[in-house]
């Protein structure tokens, strides 16, 4: 599968655009390498963008979020694929300057929910705990994005779902094992027979 194909999915799934869309199917813009430091965070800056926008404990982090939302079943999650990591790269090189800042204060503001909502922090969280906060969060997400100004940042909860469905079937275990794939495609068979239940395919 490639990545117009990948990008189109995600965007079929979330119903709408996705968010960077256009810099994922164009190429993204890698970092640059001439940095200076971030009085606030501590962070690089290059330009105006962020250079490292995630730490290896944020990484971590988005790991346990995107399995709750793609969880180990009879195949596996989205932790196997690392879609924290993916996420890292992706919205450092492709999200622009306000949606980089939304996603990283989004961490802080998901915390925040949960140890409102189950008096505890995401990861100390129950699995069903976690997934009804993310069930919560993902109506709320839907609901700003019908109504938020053209301006405004795009809601961090859209932007980690939607990378970790982009992450994780793009990636050769998403790929592999949630989808079927054939490395070498045949002939075109326009009559295949299908089953409900069956997987899609990741290579056309």
């Amino acid at each position: 599968m490639n990545r117009r194909d990948a990008v189109a999915r995600v965007a079929l799934i979330m119903g709408g655009t996705l968010i960077g869309g256009d810099y994922l199917l164009t190429g993204c813009g890698p970092a640059s390498t001439d940095k200076t430091a971030d009085k606030g965070k501590g962070q690089a800056q290059t330009n105006g963008k962020l250079a490292d926008v995630l730490d290896a404990k944020q990484v971590a982090y988005l790991n346990e979020v995107g399995e709750t939302i793609l969880p180990t079943t009879a195949t596996p999650g989205a932790k196997a694929a690392n879609v924290g990591g993916f996420m890292a790269v992706m919205v450092r090189d492709c999200y622009t300057p306000t949606d980089q800042e939304a996603f990283v204060k989004g961490l802080d503001q998901l915390e925040e929910v949960s140890k409102k909502q189950n008096s505890k922090g995401f990861l100390e969280s129950t699995p069903e705990q976690r997934t009804a906060l993310l069930r919560a969060l993902d109506a709320e997400q839907k609901q700003y994005s019908k109504t938020k100004s053209i301006e405004a940042p795009n809601h961090y909860f859209r932007m980690m779902k939607e990378l970790t469905l982009l992450g994780y079937f793009s990636s050769e275990v998403g790929a592999t094992k949630a989808l079927r794939y054939l490395p070498v495609p045949g002939k075109y068979d326009g009559n295949v027979p299908y089953k409900k239940g069956d997987r899609a395919w990741a290579t056309t």
